[in-house]
This record gives C-alpha cells, structure tokens and sequence, in this order.
C-alpha cells in the first residue's frame, strides 16, 4: 500500500527559462491537479510544510536537495528558490561548478534534460482514496500532503518514449517515430561535440541504444488490429478475387 512505500517519485516535463550569467534554470518539479499513472492527484499545498520544515529559506542543515537521477552521491547543485504556485511546484535551481554539475549544465543547453522528477514519501493520513467509476483505475489517491526530499532532473524519464508499439495506431506510431528520430539526432550532435566527462558522454550514448531500440520495436511491431463481438457482422465485403483474376485474362 501506498503509506508503506519509503521512498517514491514522480515525474514533470518543463524546463520554463535557463540564464546562463548565473547558471540557473527556471523549472517545474511537478503540477497539481493532474491525474498520473500511479492514479494520484497532487493537490496545492502538498508541499507547503517540506518547503517550510527544509526549503530553501529554513534553518534546517538538510534542505530539500538537487540531484541527477535521485542519486545522492550526484548533487548537481542547489535550489535558490523553492515554492508552490496555482500550476505546480516551482523552482528556481543554480547548477554547481563540479563535474556533475557541469555536465548537467551542458545537458540544458543542448536540451538533452528537460524532464525533472521528485523524490518524496506518502503520508497514510494526508492522502484519501476516492471513488469514480469514470475512471479506469476506479477512483483516485486525493493526496493532501508529501514528504519531499529532492528534486532531480533526469534525462529521461519513466514515462517517455515508454510508449507500448503494438497497440498504437496507425498515426499515432507515426507522430511516435518522429519523436524518437528528432531525439535521436540530437543525441547524437551531443554526442559528436564530444563536451563534458566520460560519464555523461556514455550516458548519452546509452539513450541512444535505448532510443534506436524503440525505434526497431516500432518496426518489428503488427498493425493494430481491433478486436470485436462475434455476432456482430462486419461491413466490409469480401474481397473478390474472381473478378481480380477476370481482369487480368
């Protein structure tokens, strides 16, 4: 169940402005009143206490940190601002001068991140499960307040190009290859650059086989075709071959 889970995390998609004279990007870590995968909706003021209790202006020497990918050996720099608005959770972060933070910092600018994610715990009684039939979940978590602990960006998150191919439509698996070449040649531009560590370098490379891979999922994958009742009789005619042969003669 939710309230047991320690440590959990959620993904938004918005980088809102970058200043490069102070190494500072404007972003979302994520929006209030949207449905998610995990069947939550987040609600204004769920984040109010963490802020106060280990935001950015509390005396706490543990304050809400920024990190790549959750990882906590990899804090890529600090938040100078932190704070909800009517959209989401805002923030305002300043990259650091190590490597980790000038490889994050290279990853803005050749907008390879632009996803970011939150690492929190549920609180069992600030969250409510509501009912509506409407939904294909049955209902929804109303979640009132989290535990939040860090911000990260990630270069790509649990929910891109995580797309299932082979019930895609038509259109759709076409929009779909777009976007995976249009990344991909990104990607690799970055990578022919050839700037920051070997670390990023092979990340890089890394989403690319990820990426190429999704491509040749896509490829391999049938049309989708629609399943129906069987008594109910399909409008399209047979096909008539006699008259294919007919007109060959």
């Amino acid at each position: 169940m939710k309230q047991n889970q320690l440590y959990s995390t959620k993904e938004a998609f918005e980088v809102k402005d970058m200043d490069a004279s102070k190494r500072e990007v404007a972003i979302y870590l994520s929006k209030f009143d949207i449905l998610d995968a995990d069947a939550d909706i987040i609600r204004r003021g769920a984040f109010s206490k963490s802020i106060q209790e280990h935001g950015v202006n509390s005396t706490s020497n543990r304050k809400i940190a920024f990190l790549r990918h959750h990882d906590w050996t990899k804090q890529i720099g600090k938040f100078n601002q932190l704070g909800e608005d009517e959209i989401g959770l805002f923030a305002v972060a300043q990259l650091g001068t190590s490597s980790i933070g000038e490889d994050a910092w290279k990853d803005y600018e050749e907008g390879i991140i632009r996803e970011h994610s939150i690492g929190f715990k549920y609180i069992a009684d600030k969250m409510k499960w509501i009912e509506d039939k409407t939904l294909p979940s049955g209902g929804f978590y109303d979640i009132k307040e989290v535990m939040l602990w860090e911000g990260s960006a990630v270069t790509f998150g649990a929910n891109e190009f995580t797309n299932v191919v082979q019930v895609m439509k038509s259109e759709e698996k076409i929009d779909f290859a777009k976007k995976l070449s249009s990344e991909i040649d990104l990607l690799v531009k970055s990578l022919v650059n050839g700037k920051g560590t070997d670390e990023r370098l092979f990340e890089i490379e890394m989403k690319i086989k990820y990426l190429n891979q999704q491509l040749v999922s896509l490829a391999e994958s049938e049309p989708m075709v629609k399943s129906h009742s069987e008594n109910i009789k399909s409008e399209q005619p047979e096909f008539d071959w006699s008259f294919v042969v007919n007109s060959l003669k």
